[in-house]
């Protein structure tokens, strides 16, 4: 790898110029982050719930489900670009899609590890919000819950589900699958 990939500030050009890798990477500002491959829990999770909403984005037509590793770019100008964990787009937006997803997914579900959890709930969150994602899904594999925040109106709503209790989405209005069904 060259340094202009290692030091200093990357633009958004130079960060796609970069060999593909199936680590995990994100673009913050012009720096790149590398942080270690998640655990194989996390990606269990992943999985788990990436093959529900997939079915389920897929028995009623409304978009495509993609997992990790993706690029999303928030803000190709500031050099903002997340990898989250799972990416929800209905279809009237799969025009963001050219190679890369370029704005904001419907929904972003991020799976709380000990090491990011506190920036998932914080920092990622704030971005999210202010480029324009409608729903955030936290989901907590030491509490077997999930957080579902609303970020579509002027104040944050947040609503957490645990055990048998249905979830509840304004973005997947028909999704009824438990909590208990993604830790299963």
């Amino acid at each position: 790898m060259s340094d202009r990939y290692t030091g200093g500030r990357v633009s958004v050009v130079d960060y796609f110029d970069r060999p593909a890798t199936l680590r995990p990477n994100e673009l913050v500002y012009g720096v790149v982050r590398e942080p270690p491959a998640p655990r194989y829990g996390h990606q269990i999770v992943v999985t788990h719930l990436g093959a529900l909403l997939d079915r389920h984005v897929r028995d009623h037509d409304l978009g495509e489900v993609c997992v990790s590793p993706v690029d999303v770019v928030l803000d190709a100008v500031k050099a903002l670009v997340l990898q989250p964990d799972i990416v929800f787009l209905t279809a009237g937006h799969k025009r963001l899609v050219d190679g890369r997803l370029w704005g904001a997914p419907d929904l972003v579900v991020e799976v709380l590890s000990p090491g990011t959890a506190q920036r998932d709930r914080t920092t990622k969150l704030r971005w999210y919000r202010e480029h324009g994602v409608r729903e955030y899904w936290l989901v907590d594999p030491q509490s077997a819950s999930v957080e579902v925040v609303d970020l579509t109106g002027r104040r944050t709503r947040r609503h957490t589900f645990a055990g048998r209790s249905r979830m509840r989405s304004t973005v997947l209005p028909e999704w009824t699958a438990t909590t208990a069904e993604i830790f299963e």
